[in-house]
């Protein structure tokens, strides 16, 4: 074999393969940690395996999701505080994997960057791994793409892509009726969604990312990059139990869009905005861009990152369940007939 005239190389391009195999050999660690039943194989294929029926499944129905972290990563990238956006990633799938009813069994990543940067991908690839762990699912494979020219310095963008599993015939929404209690579980912040609106009011305030937190302690961007809350565990222990009908996770259009994903066309919700405390940095948030109530409950959460519709005679015990497995609960109304979300109350 003879050498080229000119000598060049991959790494030559901006490609370094070498820092790619160190990086797989730096996660594997990471991703072991993950396993749970139905892993049959570790990173390294050219794809993985999972055994269902090792899982405990006898007439499996799949259901997957795939999501991001949005421009949350923008702040990550401008503070270097990435140990907290792997855990956002994997949040955003299996959040809503829940809310079929199913359990997330296993989790692929994809990481794209203009430079991989070894110890960096290895803090993001960590915290997904963290993510899996809290959620109960495997970190199984993923996709590293060192990609030069396609981002700036420093750069990176992440996706996920989870899959879960249900029995047949346990899908949620299911049984969603008049006189069902609407029961709110809090979020960590403002989790993975309005961060170009976050961003902006940001810039409005003139405060830096390592300014002092207006409303919580340490700085600005490290309050910002709160991680969402997971709430897989917590709500199939709920639906185990008996008595949900559905699950919304409180995402891109806040209350406003999500909670009526849920419930068949000829029912609405009234909701009590005095039934939980709005977070400090939401109301900073609204002060900041003098933002009306009706565009804070159609953009943010609000402090609620799920909702679960359930029987009125089971309420009470899930409630119960659900403080038992830390979570903070708040009764925010009931559904109703007739479409439509009405507002009573005052959230600022």
């Amino acid at each position: 074999m003879t050498s080229g005239k000119n000598g060049l190389t991959y790494a030559d391009a901006g490609v370094d393969i070498d820092a790619g195999n160190a990086l797989v050999d730096r996660i594997k660690p990471a991703a072991k940690r993950t396993n749970r039943s139905g892993v049959m194989s570790g990173l390294g294929g050219f794809g993985a395996l999972f055994d269902l029926k090792d899982a405990g499944y006898s007439d499996p129905i799949l259901v997957g999701a795939t999501d991001g972290v949005g421009t949350k990563l923008r702040i990550a990238i401008d503070t270097g505080v990435v140990d907290g956006v792997g855990i956002d990633l994997v949040a955003m799938c299996v959040n809503d994997l829940v809310c079929q009813g199913a359990e997330p069994l296993f989790f692929l990543d994809y990481f794209a960057t203009g430079k991989l940067e070894t110890a960096t991908a290895a803090r993001i690839i960590d915290s997904i791994a963290e993510g899996c762990v809290r959620s109960g699912c495997a970190l199984i494979g993923g996709e590293t793409a060192e990609m030069p020219g396609m981002y700036p310095d420093g750069d990176f963008d992440l996706a996920g892509f989870a899959v879960g599993a249900m029995e047949r015939g346990t899908a949620l929404p299911a049984e969603v009726q008049e006189g069902d209690v609407l029961l709110g579980l809090a979020s960590d912040g403002v989790h993975s969604n309005g961060y170009s609106l976050v961003r902006k009011l940001v810039d409005l305030s003139g405060l830096g990312w390592d300014a002092d937190c207006p409303f919580a302690d340490g700085t600005l961007g490290e309050a910002l990059l709160t991680p969402t809350r997971l709430y897989v565990k917590q709500c199939l222990a709920a639906v185990r139990a008996g008595g949900v009908h559905a699950l919304a996770h409180i995402t891109g259009g806040g209350l406003t869009e999500n909670l009526p994903r849920v419930l068949p066309e000829d029912l609405g919700a009234d909701i009590d905005l005095n039934a939980w405390d709005l977070p400090p940095v939401f109301r900073w948030m609204a002060e900041t861009g003098n933002i009306a109530e009706a565009e804070m409950l159609k953009t943010f959460n609000c402090g609620i990152g799920m909702i679960l519709s359930v029987s009125a005679d089971r309420a009470d015990a899930l409630v119960a369940l659900l403080q038992d497995e830390g979570e903070t609960v708040s009764r925010l109304g009931t559904v109703t007939s007739g479409a439509g979300m009405r507002y009573s109350g005052a959230l600022l």
